[in-house]
């Protein structure tokens, strides 16, 4: 028994915990050292996106 399984009695809330933790293990990128790096440079990208499509009318 590990201490989340004494924290989460409700067999209900497995179900999403396991999806979360699998997708987070899929997402090795966020434990390389230049991830805040990196991070800020994509959400300058997607800044720099979202600038340019407010101009264009829908």
């Amino acid at each position: 028994m590990t201490d989340l399984d004494r924290m989460v009695d409700d067999p209900a809330v497995w179900a999403p915990i396991h999806k979360i933790a699998a997708t987070l293990d899929k997402l090795p990128d966020i434990l390389v050292p230049n991830y805040g790096e990196r991070l800020d440079a994509a959400r300058r990208c997607l800044r720099l996106t979202d600038d340019r499509t407010e101009d264009q009318p829908l």
